[in-house]
């Protein structure tokens, strides 16, 4: 009998059909989640943490070098890959969720192929579970400090209140918490959702509007991996673990 924490859901969608622009010129022969970092790609590196906390099936989607990333993923076992195809058309962020929602229970993890993280005491999947009130949350996102994410460089994204309801940073401010990439979703955040092509932000700014929007505060190491340059303190700070 395992000694895991239930988890609020089983299955994770990956988003993997970004151009991975700020990555180039490695991005210029292979898809951004295949460029390795600490001698593997970058969407393993998400993968493996899935596989490793009890995520037993993830639905990639796929856009740019589409070919490459799905054989790459297909043949893995745990977590057991399916792919949203975006070959025709790149649906960004909320376009791509709402595409593949046949295949997502309800609620469902989503995270960024380029993600990597060093948990704190609990790992995120299982702390996501644990806070998850489907009552009360269309989406909860994990976000972290400045002081625990390495390699950014940015005003943050959200302000959080006692309770964990998240707000956006007001114009020419700081904001405290950064989105990791990491979310635990309900249906309910895509209900009446755009058609084609639409960014996340638009449902998140609603459920704000609703109140509906939650925060929880990520204890481990959370890793920006948006450019070359990043890939060397990344593995360094790997290495010491």
């Amino acid at each position: 009998m395992s000694d895991k924490p239930a988890l609020a859901s089983d299955t994770a969608m990956v988003m993997a059909a970004g151009l991975g622009k700020r990555m180039r010129p490695l991005t210029a022969s292979q898809p951004k989640p295949l460029v390795r970092v600490a001698g593997k790609p970058l969407v393993d590196h998400a993968l493996d943490r899935l596989a490793e906390n009890g995520v037993a099936r993830a639905v990639v989607n796929v856009h740019y070098l589409a070919d490459a990333l799905e054989a790459h993923v297909v043949e893995r076992s745990l977590p057991k890959v399916s792919i949203s195809d975006e070959r025709e058309e790149l649906l960004e962020t909320g376009g791509g969720m709402v595409k593949a929602q046949g295949n997502l229970p309800d609620p469902f993890f989503c995270l960024n192929a380029d993600n990597i993280w060093i948990d704190g005491p609990r790992d995120a999947f299982a702390d996501l579970s644990a806070r998850w009130n489907p009552d009360e949350m269309d989406a909860l996102l994990l976000v972290v400090s400045h002081a625990r994410a390495v390699n950014f460089d940015g005003p943050g994204d959200f302000y959080m209140d006692p309770v964990g309801r998240l707000s956006r940073r007001r114009q020419g401010r700081i904001a405290p918490f950064i989105y990791t990439g990491i979310q635990l979703v309900s249906h309910r955040l895509l209900r009446d959702a755009p058609q084609g092509k639409f960014s996340t932000n638009i449902l998140w700014n609603r459920a704000i509007e609703e109140g509906r929007l939650f925060g929880l505060s990520f204890t481990g190491l959370w890793f920006e991996v948006g450019t070359p340059q990043a890939i060397a303190p990344t593995e360094d700070a790997l290495k010491r673990g």
